[in-house]
């Protein structure tokens, strides 16, 4: 086997110079280049590949973590992070076209940067050492920040590996390493940052906020939860029994996400615990204690937190229950509880135990679920579709896995709810997480003319202001939607705010008069509409003619006719009566099809067509 690094503390007295050195790196740009943040992903993925062998050799030091399982959560899991990561930065690190955004002030280019945050603290977890540590950072890096990572130092080994890979990989100048307990992580607590991200504990996790406070440091707080699994009478007792063994044999259940209890249908209990020592068997053939595949806990002090918990217990047990504090092993132990008061209910166990207890029915299981925690970590639902949705809709937590326990998708959102902690990272979120969302408008200087509204004096601009930015409700007095929904999606061209169906109308209107002043018809399929005028302002005091239409009607039953001349457009929707005259122009046809129109749309329609103007103010059909 490999030499493994031994671990060394932090000089208290070197934690200062290392944030300085860190945060100075980014003042001086060093991660803004997105070609740096790669080679630094890059450089990280080989270091953790050339050092697997160690990662194997330090999780069962720490956890007699199997080869398996450390493959599955923590190398295998970090590479196919840093690919992924990779190969999508570049789309994500992009600026964003601002949506939702007022025809009136798309000209100021509206966009969303993606800046990173500054200078950051990563606090990692024991169970899962590198993957709660290290996930975290590959977010960070890819984001452009610098960082600080704190391991745990519950997880020694792991913890002196993961300085060697960053220290091998990564520059010294923008990412940093602190080693040490409790006097180092407060050390680093004291200090400015521009956003911690802890995983642990609910008590830690309160420390940590409180610590951050007095600067208004943002936090990220992945917390553990007593998540409750609710299984109903028409569950599989098999597929429940298999898949919540594994979720508590699985790092012998030092998992944050694994369920803390199972509230079953009565009748299935019997076929449920049976099905559990069947599982049992099954997985450990040997016993859990003899086999390979089986994890320890992770010291003296968590094991006797659990030992006590099971010594407590006024229930059965029926499965399990064997302890060996030398070993640090606990066997997985399934206890028919009476009480949800039980030691083994009321607190986040972090380890194998699987309490049942049994309810008369769903009403009581979500009753009981949600009095335990109300917003655990996760949430494991059995049942047939209608039963699921209803626990559901019934519960909160951070994640939901249906007919399956602890299942965390690698690229999925992760993250807690209220006591369960806020903030989400993995997969694209993991950048997200990092980044500061910038708005960034950009205001032409022709503008000035129609910005001129909002300066002093106010005299009279009201209604002007108010014709340009005020949205109509879709809906009455009474809080009921308005009815005639299709005839908003026809005059807008595809249903919102009439503003933006005015958009749509100049955008086509744009570009058709760019090739030539060609207006604009749309046939529309309605055939009881003799016509309908919508009048929308857009901007006051622009009065240059979009639009004017070339008309070539068709034999269709009708049309929607646009006219463009800001600050008004005018959309009608009508019948029309007979082909044009050969002798009649074009112009003149779409003018006398108009029954009525606003003076804004007459006065463009005669700028552009002289022909047009007379005395005659009324249509000729």
């Amino acid at each position: 086997m490999s030499n493994l690094p031994e671990l060394q503390y932090t000089s208290l007295d070197e934690i200062p110079v290392a944030i300085s050195a860190a945060r100075n790196a980014f003042l001086e740009n060093k991660t803004r280049d997105v070609e740096f943040r790669l080679v630094q992903l890059r450089k990280l993925y080989w270091a953790i590949k050339d050092n697997e062998e160690l990662i194997f050799e330090a999780c069962e030091k720490d956890l007699n973590k199997p080869r398996f399982e450390t493959n599955l959560a923590e190398s295998g899991w970090l590479l196919n992070d840093i690919v992924f990561t990779t190969r999508n930065l570049h789309k994500w690190v992009a600026d964003e076209k601002a949506d939702d955004i007022d025809l009136a002030f798309k000209f100021m280019n509206p966009k969303i940067r993606k800046d990173p945050l500054g200078c950051v603290l990563v606090i990692g977890a024991f169970n899962f050492p590198f993957q709660l540590t290290m996930g975290p950072v590959i977010g960070a890096i890819a984001a452009g920040n610098t960082v600080v990572i704190k391991p745990s130092e519950s997880a020694s080994r792991s913890a002196a590996v993961m300085q060697k890979i960053v220290e091998e990989s990564l520059d010294p100048s923008c990412y940093k390493i602190v080693q040490g307990g409790i006097p180092e992580t407060q050390a680093l607590l004291a200090e400015r940052w521009d956003k911690i991200f802890f995983t642990g504990s609910a008590t830690v996790g309160r420390i940590v906020a409180k610590a951050a406070a007095p600067h208004l440091t943002p936090v990220v707080l992945e917390l553990g939860g007593i998540n409750p699994a609710i299984v109903t009478k028409n569950a599989d007792p098999r597929l429940v029994a298999r898949r919540m063994l594994w979720g508590k044999t699985l790092n012998a259940g030092q998992l944050c996400t694994s369920q803390n209890y199972l509230l079953v249908d009565k009748p299935l209990v019997p076929q449920v615990v049976e099905e559990f020592k069947a599982a049992y068997q099954e997985f450990y053939p040997d016993g859990a204690r003899q086999s390979p595949d089986y994890s320890r806990i992770i010291n003296p002090g968590a094991f006797a937190r659990l030992k006590s918990m099971l010594d407590n217990t006024k229930g059965e047990i029926v499965m399990g229950g064997t302890v060996d504090e030398k070993e640090l092993f606990i066997d997985p132990t399934v206890v028919l509880v009476d009480s949800i008061e039980d030691s083994l209910c009321t607190q986040e166990s972090f380890g194998p135990f699987i309490p049942i207890l049994a309810v008369e029915n769903l009403d009581e299981a979500i009753r009981l679920a949600n009095g335990v925690q109300s917003t655990p970590l996760g949430l494991y639902p059995f049942g047939n579709k209608a039963e699921v949705d209803k626990i559901i809709s019934s519960t909160r937590s951070g994640g939901v896995s249906v007919n399956d326990a602890a299942l965390h998708i690698p690229t999925l959102p992760f993250g807690g709810v209220g006591e369960s902690g806020y903030g989400a990272y993995r997969g694209r979120s993991s950048f997200d997480v990092w980044v500061h969302r910038r708005p960034v408008t950009s205001t032409p200087s022709w503008l000035e003319s129609i910005l001129s509204i909002r300066y002093p004096p106010y005299a009279g601009k009201i209604s002007t202001w108010n014709a340009a930015s005020a949205l109509q409700p879709d809906f009455d007095r009474s809080g009921n939607k308005l009815t005639l929904g299709w005839l908003r999606y026809v005059t807008t061209l595809g249903g919102g705010t009439a503003a933006s169906g005015a958009g749509r109308a100049a955008t086509v209107a744009a570009k058709n008069g760019a090739q030539g002043l060609r207006g604009f018809i749309y046939p529309t399929s309605l055939r009881l509409l003799d016509y309908m005028i919508a009048m929308v302002n857009i901007i006051p005091s622009l009065y240059t003619p979009i639009l004017m239409y070339w008309f070539n009607p068709a034999p269709s039953p009708g049309y929607l006719l646009i006219i463009s001349d800001f600050p008004s457009v005018s959309i009608l929707v009508f019948q029309i009566p007979s082909p044009r005259p050969k002798t009649m122009t074009k112009k003149r046809y779409a003018h006398n099809l108009c029954l009525h129109h606003p003076p804004a749309s007459r006065a463009s329609l005669e700028a552009v067509s002289p022909k047009l103007r007379s005395s005659d103010r009324r249509p000729s059909v």
